[in-house]
């Protein structure tokens, strides 16, 4: 598939059915999308592939509500219950309100910071939401589920805990979990027992599940095996049923550094966190060794379809054309088309585009970490006001004669128009998007004027 050279890609055909934007109900193609995907880690039994080929299944993947916000690192595990539910099975979203009390040890080098009821309540209404726009949570058999282990996990006395639970695991074997052995290889650190129990807690949410809702199978991050493991031996152990569970690995950057991190910290599916400009750049910034990676992760195209994208990449190494199709695929699945539409027309413009075409939400988006200072609207009645004064005032240059000689070099542009003429004003005619000038020194120094 080739994709064409520009600054805006063609729209690639992407398959639609129904709400979630994958292709029909077929049993038994979702473990084969898993491996092709690069989403399949460890499963505790290898008959499980046959077994999602011939048996519809409720599988479960918990989130605790650390934040108000899913960021990207937690959107892959949703993804992956969309998947499932393409192809006619039941997911259940486990929001840990109650687990997140505790705190999870898994990957963590230290512990984590415990939370007040108001603000894990707060979290949960704020995740609950997002994943209203990812699975499908109609009524039917493969219509997602939705649920919180504070309703179990609250009323339960804690010696019926101890008894009914805590009986079925040795402290050897729990010490054994790489969740709990790696805490003790750091000096000074060791592991409390609040989280030491979190394993417990996650293993009889699974029995819950498995009780209340008939869920066979927990999915999860590659470091949530040992507390997978631990809920599979509790069923085993007190109902003599046979549950599964499947991992896939943690989502890496090629150069070694922390997926879903931006300069600003953590990538947020919430757009008052992270704006939809600033989700869509991250994935336009992505290095092209993870390109196809993410492309694999992230949207619902093909295995062709990536094939013939990672073509395009290596055909047309440095045009950014396939990071903007990564970029408009993600931002589209979160923020709906016309936010990614809204930030592919920003990110044109705002890398050798004319700003003159953007509405003001657009550019706001695409300027919302650039300095920015006011101008009142009557400095540019009449003649205007002088480009080399701006420059100065706006700290793009230290002095006059480098704004002028910034100019003549082509080194500054008005709204992403170059700028040659050192007798340059600006005026009335320069406010765009309703109420913007945007000055630019050399490719990345930006300075906003507000005209009011």
């Amino acid at each position: 598939m080739a994709l064409l050279c520009g600054r805006r890609p063609r729209d690639i055909p992407v398959r639609l059915t129904g709400t979630l934007g994958y292709g029909p109900v077929v049993p038994g193609d979702v473990f084969d999308e898993l491996r092709w995907r690069g989403l399949f880690h460890q499963v505790t039994d290898e008959e499980l592939s046959r077994k999602l080929a011939g048996e519809r299944f409720t599988l479960y993947h918990g989130i605790d509500v650390t934040a108000d916000s899913l960021h990207v690192g937690s959107l892959v595990g949703v993804l992956v219950l969309r998947r499932f539910q393409s192809y006619g099975h039941r997911p259940i979203v486990l929001l840990g309100a109650g687990t997140t009390r505790v705190g999870d040890p898994s990957g963590k080098r230290a512990e984590r910071p415990l939370l007040s009821p108001e603000q894990i309540a707060a979290n949960t209404a704020g995740i609950r939401a997002q994943l209203e726009g990812l699975l499908d949570f109609s009524p039917g058999p493969a219509g997602a589920v939705l649920v919180d282990n504070t309703d179990w996990l609250a009323p339960m006395p804690l010696l019926d805990f101890l008894r009914d639970v805590g009986k079925h695991f040795t402290v050897n074997a729990m010490l054994a979990k790489e969740s709990v052995k790696a805490r003790f290889t750091e000096a000074d650190v060791g592991i409390s027992f609040t989280e030491f129990s979190y394993m417990l807690l996650q293993a009889y949410d699974y029995l819950h599940l498995f009780d209340t809702e008939g869920c066979r199978l927990q999915v999860g991050g590659s470091d949530q095996w040992g507390n997978i493991t631990a809920g599979i031996d509790l069923i085993r152990r007190t109902r003599g049923a046979e549950a599964y569970g499947l991992t896939w690995p943690l989502v890496t950057k090629a150069d070694g550094t922390k997926f879903g991190k931006s300069e600003a910290g953590n990538l947020w599916l919430d757009p008052a966190r992270s704006s939809p400009y600033q989700f869509f750049q991250f994935w336009v910034n992505t290095d092209d060794r993870d390109v196809g990676r993410y492309l694999r992760t992230f949207t619902s195209f093909t295995e062709a379809e990536i094939a013939g994208l990672e073509a395009s990449l290596a055909e047309h190494a440095g045009t950014r054309d396939v990071h903007r199709v990564l970029a408009r695929e993600v931002t589209r699945l979160i923020h709906g088309q016309a936010a990614a539409e809204a930030a592919l027309q920003a990110s044109a413009a705002l890398f050798g585009g004319d700003l003159r075409d953007l509405d003001g939400p657009a550019l706001a988006q695409a300027f919302v970490d650039a300095p920015s200072s006011q101008l009142p609207a009557a400095r540019l009645e009449g003649a205007g006001v002088a480009l080399v004064d701006l420059l100065v005032e706006s700290g793009l240059v230290a002095s006059k004669s480098t704004a002028r000689t910034a100019i003549t070099q082509g080194g500054v542009a008005v709204n992403g128009v170059k700028e040659l003429d050192v007798n340059r004003r600006v005026g009335p005619a320069d406010v765009v998007a309703g109420g913007f000038v945007v000055l630019r020194r050399g490719k990345r120094r930006y300075h906003v004027l507000h005209v009011q």
